[in-house]
């Protein structure tokens, strides 16, 4: 396999759940080749460095693997190699999530109605 879009790859190394999500985030900037905005069609090459930010992490990585179809996460990982400080940013972020839990993070969706009045119970002390 000599050449793969980006969006597809993303896809199969496991950095986003659908190829949709992988084009949206290509198209608003979050993935980065050799340091510069793409589009989704533009063509994965061997030894590119990417900066990708799904959201929750942000990866800087090295394209070791070429692949369009999605596998287990084991061969997913033998596509790309991290670099130390990537790696190293995202262990301390991970250990700053735990100790500053962020209260939204809990919240899905719209309140049911005992929410709502566990909220104004909450907020106007009754």
């Amino acid at each position: 396999m000599d050449n793969v879009r980006i969006d597809k790859w993303l896809w199969a190394a496991r950095f986003f759940k659908t190829r949709n999500l992988a084009i949206d985030a290509i198209d608003s900037g979050k993935v980065k080749v050799n340091g510069d905005r793409v589009k989704p069609a533009r063509l994965v090459k061997l030894g590119e460095k990417l900066h990708i930010d799904n959201g929750s992490d942000e990866w800087d990585i090295l394209v070791v693997g070429l692949s369009d179809q999605r596998q287990g996460a084991p061969i997913a990982r033998t596509l790309y190699e991290e670099s130390e400080e990537s790696i190293a940013r995202r262990v301390k972020e991970s250990e700053r999530r735990k100790l500053f839990h962020e209260p939204a993070a809990d919240i899905k969706g719209r309140p049911t109605k005992r929410d709502r009045r566990e909220h104004e119970r909450f907020n106007h002390g009754e």
